[in-house]
């Protein structure tokens, strides 16, 4: 088995068991807890340098050898790697140099850059933070809810049901996991209906679900 993934139970976590699923490529699961420190022992910082899941190693990487497999860590990163090696027949992703090629890389980049960190200072301040800081928890749920405007529109626009093109691309992998735990900052979803439906649509589909519960069953599903 080439691929191994390095995970635990997170919106960035999944994001690459879902493309896997996607793919449907064997690959091994390794659970990396980060609530007890795991990703700075000294054996998972040779794998992700940067001490933060998700990470994976492919022994049919560039520049692997017996005693030192590929290694590559970032999400969006990894979501690229995966496209380019293993998509041939553009699952998850679409032909270099199309319009939907860039598209996909401008809202893959949106996430990584702009939803994935709000939303996450969001969450800390609401639920983990030692104290209540008032300030913090505005500024990043106003944040991140109009960063879900964006998506709303961006779904509008596109009008398929998927952020770019016509059928579900790693931009899409990239935030499903978010969207999904929207709840953690009450946002109520049906505020931004189109992207109500589209978290709806891309539950439904087998790989995505099946991603959601590497390496453990999804903790987070609203009851």
């Amino acid at each position: 088995m080439a691929i191994t993934l390095y995970t635990f139970s997170t919106p960035n976590g999944v994001k690459i068991s879902i493309a896997l699923e996607l793919l449907k490529l064997q690959y091994k699961a390794v659970n990396v807890d980060i609530t007890k420190g795991e990703q700075k022992t000294p054996e998972f910082l040779k794998v992700s340098l940067n001490g933060r899941i998700p990470a994976i190693t492919d022994t049919e990487g560039p520049g692997s050898t017996s005693s030192a497999p590929f290694s590559l860590f970032e999400s969006g990163a990894i979501l690229q790697y995966l496209a380019d090696k293993y998509d041939p027949e553009y699952k998850i992703s679409y032909k270099p140099g199309t319009l939907e090629h860039y598209k996909t890389n401008e809202w893959l980049f949106f996430q990584n850059a702009g939803l994935g960190p709000m939303q996450g200072q969001a969450n800390h301040f609401v639920k983990f933070a030692p104290e209540k800081v008032p300030y913090g928890i505005k500024r990043y749920t106003d944040e991140t809810k109009r960063l879900y405007g964006v998506l709303e529109e961006r779904l509008k626009e596109n009008g398929t049901g998927f952020l770019v093109g016509d059928h579900i691309s790693i931009a899409d992998i990239s935030t499903v996991g978010w969207v999904q735990c929207s709840h953690f900052i009450d946002i109520d979803l049906t505020e931004f209906p189109e992207v109500n439906k589209w978290l709806d649509r891309l539950l439904a589909i087998e790989g995505v679900k099946k991603g959601f519960d590497v390496p453990v069953k999804w903790p987070f599903f609203k009851e």
